[in-house]
């Protein structure tokens, strides 16, 4: 695994399933990792782990649709720290498998607002805190959701939401390159052992599926200063770095 020694990390959605594996991997690989999730208690046992393991984190109790508490992360980093090295943006939310004349427009605005503007405003409150790194590091968590060549029908808001979320990725990664150390990529997990997986899949057998834990190594590789792509994503299915399609 890479070595993170003295990188500071935010990883949202750090609670549970892959963001809880990813911040205890980057806290193992040397990172002082920043946790985001909702879930106080949730928070304080993964905090527990990474201490016993020798590592240090700092919690942030926050749902990532609070954007004022988003700009003041920011400038308390700034004030603490200085700097940010690392940001994994992980909180992510289904919404209804469901027919697009069917959804409500609550539910629209909620896999919006948790899959793309919270994380275009973490990139706003970042951006400054990540040039001032050495080799600043952004990895958006997508989905193979969204890089088929024939959508699924009724994924429309994730799939949207995730299609969004590239082009975030994307357009930062252009506005970075070579001005900037800061790489920024996307990841593709594919099917894991997640609690979300489960609540889209219920009929499947998740033993059958691979586990944020399998993945979490990958995304560290991606944070490490050694890392040189910048606007691609990583399909973890394939183990492979692709380019996003153009037009044909």
């Amino acid at each position: 695994m890479a070595s993170l020694d003295n990188r500071l990390a935010l990883v949202t959605g750090a609670s549970r399933g892959v963001g809880r594996a990813v911040a205890l991997a980057l806290a193992e690989a040397g990172a002082h990792v920043i946790a985001l999730a909702r879930t106080q208690g949730a928070l304080e046992e993964l905090d527990d782990e990474i201490r016993a393991k020798g590592g240090e984190a700092t919690l942030v109790p926050a749902d990532v649709t609070d954007y004022d508490a988003l700009d003041r992360l920011g400038a308390a980093i700034h004030e603490r720290w200085g700097k940010l090295d690392i940001f994994v943006g992980n909180a992510a939310v289904l919404g209804p498998i469901t027919p697009l004349g069917h959804a409500d427009q609550k539910d629209w605005d909620k896999v919006m607002s948790v899959n793309v503007t919270a994380n275009w405003r973490l990139i706003r409150s970042l951006d400054p805190l990540l040039r001032k790194s050495d080799a600043g590091r952004v990895v958006l968590v997508s989905s193979g959701a969204s890089q088929r060549d024939e959508m699924a029908a009724y994924w429309g808001l994730y799939a949207a939401s995730k299609a969004a979320l590239d082009a975030l990725a994307r357009t930062y990664a252009s506005e970075t390159r070579n001005l900037t150390p800061i790489k920024v990529m996307s990841v593709n997990p594919g099917p894991l052992r997640t609690k979300m997986r489960a609540a889209a899949m219920p009929g499947e057998d998740p033993m059958t599926l691979r586990t944020p834990q399998e993945f979490a190594p990958k995304v560290v590789a991606l944070c490490s200063p050694d890392w040189s792509e910048t606007g691609r994503i990583y399909d973890f299915p394939t183990d492979r770095v692709l380019s996003f399609r153009g037009a044909a």
